[in-house]
This record gives structure tokens, C-alpha cells and sequence, in this order.
């Protein structure tokens, strides 16, 4: 059954239609987009005039003094893209590295209590965040004392569960047949892992590069935790020091936050045709 009626015989009718369609679409496409087009807007505002941004669609004067601004406002700018990228670019890596193999072995390899172990690991996600942040917090800043170093911002991410979820489910897609004929010429789990599963799994592994970068590069919270020094803050955290007890930087800090998203912007593009083909993935049969 059709998702909706073609009208066949009404042209009137499917015009009007479409037309509705169409209207509906714009606007929830100008709700998404209007949020960053007014962040790199207010980035182009006199940085001097702080506090009293002109909120207007369309600004009267253009300038870039707010970027220089931002650069020049703090020692530790050009330190905190670079932190947050090398957090991020980290723990991109390791969550497909590691989300891959034991997306592979879940799907893939027969061993004893695979079901219960993954079943556990799913319930592992019904907890929330805000129940395990003060533990984890207390191991990496009392235990191990790792407090205002790259570990404390990337060990508690190296892998998660959702990403080790999504890259079994896909897997289990793999016919089994070409991992046989792969035993038989004589491959091994890490060869069958590294010239078989990872070629056919490009799509999850775009997937889950993207959310996991997307999510580590704008995490605010655990940073702010584990994190005492500007050296070693990362660009969110950093943004918060253009805020004041009586007035807000909001030009410098839009600059700093379109600076921001920038990686966020390259990625996607770079990886958009696995993204999309991940997300689809099962959508069509045949």
C-alpha cells in the first residue's frame, strides 16, 4: 500500500498536494538551518559593542574582527580546538576499531554465553548517564588520578555500547557463506575481520564515525568535570569564557562556536555518501 494517495485522474488535487508537501518540508528545512545561519550571523557583529548584539536575519554591518577577537582573547584558543580535536579524532578511531571486532564476534563467532554477555551489554544502556557520571568521575580523578589529562577525557569513551550494537547488526547481514569459503582457503578470524568484514562494512563504520565524533566533539559536561586547567580544556568548555557574571561576549563566543563546527561540517560532507547509504541500509528489499 502507497504512502499516500497519488490522486490518479486529480491533477488539481496532487498539485495541491505536493504543494502542501512542499511548503511543509521549507519550513522544517529553515527551523533546522536558521539556528546556524544566526551563529555565523551574530560571528560577523562588532566584537567592541559586547553584550548588545543586533538580533536581525540580516546584518547592517559585516565583520571579522570578532574572529581575531577570539584568537586574540585568550592564549589558549588555538589549545583548545586542537585538545578537542585530538579527543575526538581518538576516540572516532577506537569506537570503530573496537565497536567493529566486537560488532564481529557478537554476530559472528560461536562462543559460550555470547547471548547472555550481549544482553547484558544492552542493558548497560538503560542506565543513565547522570547514575555513573560521580562513580566514573571518582575512578579517574581519586583512583587513578588522572585529573586534567587526555586519559580522563578519553578512556570512559573508548568504545560504546551503541556503537558495538549497531556495527553487530549490521554484520549479522553478512552472509555467512563468504566467511566459510573464506575458512576454507584458509583465512583466520583476524584476516577474515580485516580483508572481509571491514570492506563490506564501510557504511556502519561512516555511520558510526560520524555520531561518535559528532558526540565527543560537542560533549561539554565530562570536560568540564575532569578538566582544572585552560591548557586543557577542549573548544566547548573553552566558549564558556566568554561569559561573564554581568554580561556575555556573544560575538567572540558565535565566532568561536562557527570555528567550532567547522570539523563537524568536513567530516560529514567527506563520509555523506557511507552516511546516508548506513542509514538506508535495510530500507529497501530486493
Amino acid at each position: 500500500m502507497a504512502l499516500y494517495s497519488t490522486h490518479a485522474g486529480k491533477p488539481k488535487v496532487r498539485k495541491i498536494r505536493n504543494a502542501i508537501i512542499f511548503i511543509a518540508l521549507l519550513l522544517f528545512a529553515l527551523a533546522t538551518i536558521f539556528p546556524i545561519y544566526f551563529m555565523f550571523i551574530s560571528s560577523l557583529s562588532d566584537p567592541v559593542a559586547v553584550g548588545e548584539i543586533e538580533y536581525s536575519i540580516i546584518p547592517k554591518k559585516i565583520t571579522l574582527e570578532s574572529y581575531k577577537y577570539f584568537f586574540d582573547f585568550n592564549e589558549n584558543s588555538v589549545r583548545w580546538l586542537l585538545n578537542s580535536l585530538i579527543v575526538a579524532v581518538t576516540v572516532m578511531i577506537s569506537n570503530v576499531l573496537f565497536a567493529s571486532m566486537a560488532g564481529y564476534a557478537f554476530s559472528k563467532i560461536q562462543f559460550k554465553g555470547r547471548g547472555f554477555l550481549f544482553a547484558l551489554l544492552l542493558g548497560s544502556m538503560m542506565i543513565p548517564t547522570q547514575v555513573t557520571i560521580v562513580p566514573l568521575y571518582i575512578l579517574m580523578v581519586n583512583v587513578f588520578e588522572l585529573q586534567n589529562t587526555y586519559s580522563a577525557l578519553i578512556l570512559p569513551s573508548l568504545v560504546t555500547v551503541f556503537n558495538i550494537f549497531l556495527a553487530k547488526q549490521f554484520m549479522g547481514s553478512i552472509p555467512n557463506e563468504i566467511l566459510e569459503c573464506a575458512k576454507i582457503e584458509g583465512c583466520n578470524q583476524f584476516q577474515i575481520y580485516g580483508k572481509i568484514i571491514l570492506p563490506l562494512s564501510k557504511t556502519v563504520m561512516a555511520v558510526m564515525a560520524i555520531l561518535t565524533f559528532m558526540e565527543s566533539w560537542n560533549t561539554f559536561f565530562w570536560p568540564l568535570l575532569v578538566t582544572n586547567s585552560m591548557e586543557m580544556q577542549t573548544i566547548q568548555v573553552g566558549l564558556k569564557s566568554f561569559r561573564f557574571a554581568n554580561t556575555t561576549m556573544i560575538a567572540p563566543m558565535m565566532a568561536g562556536a562557527t570555528i567550532s563546527a567547522l570539523p563537524m561540517f568536513v567530516l560529514f560532507f567527506s563520509l555523506q555518501r557511507y552516511f546516508l547509504e548506513g542509514v538506508t541500509v535495510g530500507a529497501v528489499k530486493g
